[in-house]
């Protein structure tokens, strides 16, 4: 069986030493880059005998960075993509003038058969 989504980001964040958070980051004060996954969705694909064929897991990476957004950018970009995840989504999300932090974020998904 495939491993959940969630478990697979967090393997990835300790590779790559990044701290992380599911949902909240709440470790003060925060390192100056860090990650916050947040589930999005988990589905069933029903095909033609209503059952459950597959199973989608969508989870959005906010990285929060005090430093050059692009080069952790296109390394998590790398890593996802190594261990065969689909990335749906980029985008900047802006820089945070009170707390000095570039946003950015990934929007990720796997596939994998039922159980």
């Amino acid at each position: 069986m495939t491993t959940p989504l969630l478990e697979q980001l967090s393997r990835m964040a300790q590779k790559l030493e990044l701290p992380y958070a599911v949902g909240l980051y709440g470790n003060t004060p925060a390192p100056d880059s860090y990650l916050v996954f947040t589930p999005l969705t988990d589905s069933l694909g029903v095909f033609a005998d209503n059952q459950p064929g597959i199973e989608v897991e969508e989870v959005r990476i906010a990285l929060f960075t005090k430093t050059n957004y692009l080069g952790l950018r296109n390394q998590l970009t790398r890593a996802l993509i190594d261990a065969g995840l689909t990335v749906t989504a980029r985008r900047y999300i802006g820089y945070e003038a009170d707390t000095g932090f570039h946003h950015y974020s990934i929007d990720v998904s796997s596939f994998r058969a039922c159980p």
